[in-house]
């Protein structure tokens, strides 16, 4: 299969399946259309929670606010995955987490999954468009590659081995006894604001102070579900990703916390 995302919205994801289906008549499956615009650290955040799930698959991602730029077109191979995108860290983290699985599974963990990932540069001298590469590149790309597999890629026209990509690392938080110092990396569609910390800082911790955004002090409840406080009130909790969300109970965690996506953010215990 060739999965698909993009901050594109739509009809232009349309497009690349159309060209995508000239080379190949694998099963496209949209991730999403509507990722953060032109945010490639939220891009990758969610590449990263979802990608893997997959089993080995072609993956297209185009969120590339420096299209026509000097930027490179990439194709990365990990595990037993592809990666095609723009070369602005979009793919990178994913590849690591996809590299890692592999090893894992393979019983070949350790060392840096960065090592475990192969780096190609796509060809784009004779795109159509300075404007939509995600069409004119980077889908028939991806078609190619599903057609020649991941063995095949070394030998394929257009593209070219390359040692240095760019490679996106989200940021560490810092952990202290008596609490962490983060960022919030992403909020979802429900509001939720997802940070950097991880989830087992809260081991043992039932409530922490919010310090940063509109609410610097106030007491919140660390719990496992929503539905551990009422509709409306405010809460922290580890959500899927396994990081430190902090969230309202059928409410929007953003608003009630006054933060957003790249804002610092220090929990209290």
């Amino acid at each position: 299969m060739i999965t698909l995302a993009s901050d594109f919205g739509s009809p232009y994801p349309a497009a690349m399946k159309a060209v995508a289906l000239r080379e190949t008549d694998a099963q496209l499956v949209d991730v999403a259309h509507d990722l953060p615009r032109q945010d490639v650290r939220a891009a990758a955040f969610w590449l990263t929670e979802v990608l893997p799930w997959f089993p080995p698959a072609v993956h297209l991602a185009v969120i590339d606010p420096g299209v026509g730029t000097d930027r490179n077109a990439l194709a990365l191979r990990a595990g037993r995955h592809a990666l095609v995108g723009p070369d602005n860290g979009v793919l990178a983290p994913v590849a690591r987490a996809i590299a890692r699985q592999h090893a894992y599974e393979s019983g070949e963990a350790g060392g840096d999954p960065a090592d475990r990932v192969d780096a190609f540069r796509i060809g784009d001298a004779d795109a159509a468009s300075s404007t939509f590469h995600g069409r004119d590149v980077f889908a028939p790309a991806a078609g190619r590659i599903h057609e020649v597999g991941l063995g095949g890629m070394d030998e394929m026209e257009r593209l070219t081995p390359v040692e240095d990509y760019a490679d996106l690392r989200l940021p560490d938080p810092e952990l202290r006894e008596d609490g962490a110092r983060g960022e919030v990396l992403v909020v979802d569609g429900f509001g939720n604001v997802i940070t950097n910390v991880p989830g087992e800082a809260l081991d043992g911790v039932d409530a922490v102070r919010v310090a940063g955004g509109s609410t610097d002090g106030d007491r919140i409840p660390v719990v496992e579900t929503f539905a551990r406080v009422e509709p409306g009130e405010r809460l922290a909790t580890v959500g899927s990703h396994g990081n430190v969300e902090l969230d309202v109970n059928r409410g929007r965690g953003d608003e009630a916390f006054g933060l957003e996506s790249g804002d610092a953010v220090e929990l209290r215990w």
